[in-house]
């Protein structure tokens, strides 16, 4: 990749966060599979998972290995021509905060197991790429040092089992988290776990903050949580953890949207890898989506650097596909942009 077009990537992304040096670009090719490139080299988000690869030894890079994406890949866009497009606007609101994009950098635990920096070095990466961060309750750095990290704001996730669970997020409130999101059918050490909806009831009577559900992959669950007084969910299969489970979070979205996403925000994680897929988690009825393995391949193999770069890509992707799709604003995002294709 060329210096001219990796600035232009940088300029892009500077011109949706309130700069006008954008300029055109164009890709470039594959990077080397058998030594770490430079980061500003790679062009999309899939080239950094080998780059993970490369300087993890392999029971680490299983746990954050990219899993399959077959319900992205049979939905195409039915574009929007004529539509004037120069006024990008990323722009998303979301309990109380405007978010520069709907992007997420998602909770991954023991970060310091794939980067010396672990957390801390995401959330600088994640600020710096004007992004919110979660952070989970099993880090290797206290959470207020996560925080301090970060420019922008860190949210906190721990799991509906873990015994500590009202210490931990009253610790995590205090160190200045605005939200608090809590696993559910899942236990800590990843084995599935029956939901205890009291946990979440005593949670939210307990704190002043949003208490967001992650774990969702149904109607009656998302309704459920919303009836004991959670603000939000996140549709979500814990990453494909649990036996049996071949269906992705965006292939029940829809329906988890239609039935409360006119009362809650509604999230969505799992197998994101381009800002296209983003696009059509946003209009498939998700407010925001976490991404989690892509900013850790990122933070491998580069750091705080490659979790900003990730990140930046993945916005900048977004924005380049909400124009072409003559849908330059969030809100005019809606189910009509996408067709599924029949195979």
């Amino acid at each position: 990749m060329t210096i001219e077009k990796r600035d232009s990537r940088r300029q892009l992304w500077r011109f949706l966060a309130g700069s006008s040096q954008a300029q055109k670009h164009s890709g470039g090719g594959a990077p080397p599979n058998d030594h770490l490139a430079p980061v500003l080299e790679l062009v999309n988000v899939p080239e950094f998972e080998p780059m993970a690869q490369l300087v993890l030894s392999p029971d680490r890079f299983q746990s954050i290995r990219g899993g399959h994406r077959r319900s992205f890949d049979r939905m195409t866009f039915r574009q929007r021509l004529m539509v004037y497009a120069m006024d990008l606007d990323l722009t998303t609101g979301l309990y109380g905060y405007d978010m520069f994009a709907p992007l997420i950098v998602g909770p991954v635990a023991n970060q310091s197991g794939l980067h010396p920096e672990g957390e801390l070095a995401t959330a600088r990466g994640a600020g710096t790429a004007k992004a919110v961060m979660v952070a989970t309750g099993r880090s290797g750095h206290p959470i207020d040092h996560v925080v301090a990290a970060s420019t922008e704001p860190v949210w906190f996730q721990a799991y509906a089992d873990a015994s500590s669970l009202l210490d931990d997020t009253a610790e995590a409130i205090e160190a200045g988290c605005p939200v608090a999101c809590v696993t559910v059918g899942v236990s800590s050490s990843g084995a599935p776990h029956p939901i205890d909806w009291m946990v979440i009831e005593q949670l939210s009577q307990t704190v002043d903050v949003p208490v967001v559900v992650k774990g969702v992959m149904g109607i009656d669950a998302a309704r459920t949580a919303l009836d004991r007084g959670a603000r939000g969910v996140i549709v979500s299969n814990h990453g494909g953890l649990l036996p049996g489970e071949n269906a992705l979070p965006i292939d029940v979205l829809p329906a988890v949207s239609d039935a409360v996403g006119d009362q809650v925000p509604v999230l969505v994680d799992g197998s994101f890898r381009r800002g296209t897929d983003v696009l059509k988690g946003l209009a498939l009825g998700a407010t925001a989506v976490l991404v989690a393995r892509p900013p850790m391949w990122g933070l491998a193999a580069y750091g705080a650097e490659g979790v900003q770069t990730v990140v930046e890509i993945l916005q900048t992707e977004l924005a380049r596909n909400m124009a072409a799709s003559g849908r330059p604003t969030i809100d005019m995002i809606d189910r009509e942009l996408v067709r599924f294709d029949k195979w």
